[in-house]
């Protein structure tokens, strides 16, 4: 079997979702991490495979563009696939569809190898397994993009990484930059609007007793979400927000 492509299927759950009962952006990150590490297992690149190695994954970028969000208690599932390596990058799609089979999100991601002791990428060559060839599927969504700063007023706030933002890889897990960000953007604003579109770029791994110091930008229904490290840039968010497409209430 090739393994060309993996589908994950899963009910959401109250812990999934937000104050409106729909999906929230940052468990929705969590899932599409879990597909994509589902999917490496059966390809033999997984977590532990890679450890073995001295090896991890490590997600460089990442671009969501959502339909409408799904809500507490249906079930959605994740088509997800790799595309041929670009550079020293490992691209990776996902299809978001509702229990009818109907494609109500996408995204795109780019991956490489890491190095757990010097923490520096490793070349693709480093992988100790052949990917299939999956030139013949489309991509969904074109390969993820730099996220530009928008020009609205900007919040400043410190924030130092706790124990339930660290993974096994003892950074901040990328999900959890999507949670600060969202926790920016704020409950009054996220009461009635959701997230049409994101893109996450990660630059600088974040540990614990690091100070991270954010800032947060609006324009209309556009938004970006920076963190830094002293004078070193860890990540960059941007989107655009529209009304609620669904609620719970």
């Amino acid at each position: 079997m090739s393994y060309k492509t993996h589908t994950e299927n899963l009910k959401l759950r109250s812990g999934d979702c937000d104050l409106a009962g729909a999906w929230m952006p940052g468990a929705l990150l969590v899932a599409l991490q879990e597909a994509s590490e589902a999917h490496s297992i059966l390809l033999g690149a997984g977590r532990e495979d890679l450890r073995k190695l001295n090896i991890a994954w490590v997600l460089t970028r990442l671009e969501v563009d959502m339909d409408s969000y799904p809500l507490m208690e249906e079930n959605v599932s994740i088509e997800t696939f790799h595309a041929p390596v670009r550079r020293w990058f490992f691209p990776r799609y996902y299809i978001l569809r509702d229990a009818k089979g109907e494609a109500f999100g996408r995204a795109a991601s780019l991956w490489v190898l890491f190095d757990l002791t010097t923490r520096r990428m490793l070349r693709p060559e480093s992988l100790p397994v052949l990917f299939p060839d999956n030139s013949d599927l489309p991509a969904p969504l074109g390969l993820p993009a730099p996220v530009t700063e928008v020009s609205g007023l900007m919040t400043q706030e410190i924030r130092r990484p706790v124990y339930t933002d660290l993974d096994a890889n003892r950074h901040v897990n990328n999900t959890k930059y999507m949670d600060w960000c969202c926790n920016a953007i704020g409950i009054d604003t996220l009461e009635r609007m959701e997230l049409a579109h994101f893109a996450v770029n990660y630059d600088t791994e974040a540990v614990a007793g690091d100070e991270i110091r954010t800032e947060y930008r609006r324009l209309g229904n556009d938004f970006s979400y920076s963190g830094f490290h002293g004078e070193k840039r860890c990540f960059d968010i941007g989107g655009t927000l529209r009304p609620r497409t669904r609620t719970a209430r």
